[in-house]
């Protein structure tokens, strides 16, 4: 499972920058999932696959933003108290016209009446009787939320591709949706290769280390809401690989294998691999994971990451997920990135883009600030959960001392 680290594979000309290595997968990828109706109570996560247009405008109608009056503010230009007529309550509104002189009792979210343009709160009137006596002199559209100034009638709301959050289920309900049309979540197999894998909850033998590439990948694809074929811990074979990426080919859209593309380990997948369908690229400009895999079995697509368990976190997180994103249907979501100042040294050879694990902050001026989590390892996981954002050095940048500016991107 190990990665080469050498350095005079630094500079060479087989290693495809990371961007050119996206933007070909990207290029090369497209949703070919099928459109399916799904109620909204079980909508969180999945990928619209229709506009969604508003049938109705939010708010409905006009509507009182407190508790109080509506009236005509002018009014109260030259009297400070008017007639109560009747009251408007959310749900039942009042039916008549405001007059010259006259006002009604509202509650929160009730429909303003006809005539009226302001509401004055509760607590800036005093009753005595019908006469109700004003405190303040409103202003025109006071305490009043228009209609449509939330949503409009014919707004897009969502577009095809987004995916659904909490709040967007909130949104869709308050249209009367009750129902949307998704992408069928996408189907990938996800095996490890090595015989000394072994599954945690067994012994170790001499040799052997726990396989916690799959548990790691498997929380990742299940969290983006795609369906998970296990094909488990496939032993260094050449019949157990190809059986594996048979029945990867025949059933999922795509399949991420860990280990097995280091050098010296990636005879038998290329092998395979080439029968099977056609590789796209192999090694990036990329640290750690430079022994990352990209091609195709037919209809499914291949991802290979390194066996060591931060360079499979990271070559999934940053390459394998917005592959994954375009072939579910979403829209194109840009990283974010940031400036900071780094408050330590960090070591970096000249040619891979290094994506160091950090951890960021605001200091009391405001301004970003970043530290390494320590050994960069690419053995050492907890170099990750320590973690919330990646350092991202420059493909040609080398090494960077304390007080110099670097580009983060958080979790």
């Amino acid at each position: 499972m190990s990665e080469n680290h050498s350095s005079p594979c630094d500079n060479a000309p087989t290693m495809m920058p990371v961007e050119q290595a996206i933007n070909l997968m990207l290029a090369s990828l497209r949703c070919e999932q099928a459109k399916m109706p799904i109620q909204l109570d079980a909508a969180l996560g999945a990928i619209l696959a229709d506009d969604i247009l508003a049938a109705l405008a939010i708010p409905p109608h006009d509507n009182s933003s407190m508790d109080g009056y509506a009236l005509r503010a002018e009014d109260l230009q030259d009297k400070d108290s008017l007639q109560l007529i009747g009251s408007s309550f959310a749900g039942a509104p009042f039916t008549g016209q405001v007059q010259k002189g006259q006002t009604v009792r509202i509650m929160t979210g009730a429909v303003i009446p006809t005539g009226a343009d302001a509401v004055v709160m509760q607590e800036q009137t005093k009753a005595n009787g019908e006469q109700i006596h004003f405190l303040s002199q409103p202003v025109k559209g006071q305490n009043i939320r228009r209609q449509g100034e939330d949503i409009a009638t014919g707004q897009i709301l969502f577009s095809a591709g987004h995916r659904l959050r909490a709040v967007d289920l909130g949104l869709l309900a308050s249209l009367g949706i009750a129902e949307v049309n998704v992408y069928q979540p996408l189907k990938v197999a996800l095996m490890s290769s090595g015989d000394e894998l072994v599954a945690p909850g067994t012994a170790l033998a001499d040799g052997q280390i726990y396989d916690s590439n799959r548990a790691v990948l498997r929380a990742q694809l299940q969290q983006l809401g795609i369906d998970v074929l296990d094909l488990g811990i496939v032993p260094d074979s050449k019949q157990a690989l190809r059986l594996a990426l048979s029945q990867a080919a025949a059933e999922c859209d795509a399949l991420i294998s860990s280990g097995g593309v280091s050098v010296g380990e990636a005879d038998f997948t290329k092998e395979i691999l080439a029968e099977l369908g056609e590789i796209g690229f192999w090694k990036l400009a990329i640290k750690p994971g430079k022994p990352f895999a990209f091609g195709n079995l037919g209809g499914c697509v291949f991802f290979g990451l390194p066996g060591n368990p931060v360079s499979a976190y990271v070559t999934f997180d940053y390459l394998v997920r917005p592959a994954l994103a375009v072939m579910a249907g979403q829209e194109r979501q840009n990283s974010r990135q940031f400036s900071a100042e780094t408050i330590v040294s960090l070591k970096k050879r000249p040619g891979r883009m290094d994506l160091q694990r950090g951890i960021y902050w605001q200091n009391e001026d405001g301004q970003l600030q970043v530290k390494s989590t320590g050994n960069q390892g690419s053995g050492v996981l907890t170099s990750i959960g320590q973690a919330n954002c990646y350092i991202v050095l420059e493909q040609e940048r080398g090494n960077v001392e304390p007080g110099e500016r670097v580009h983060i991107q958080p979790f």
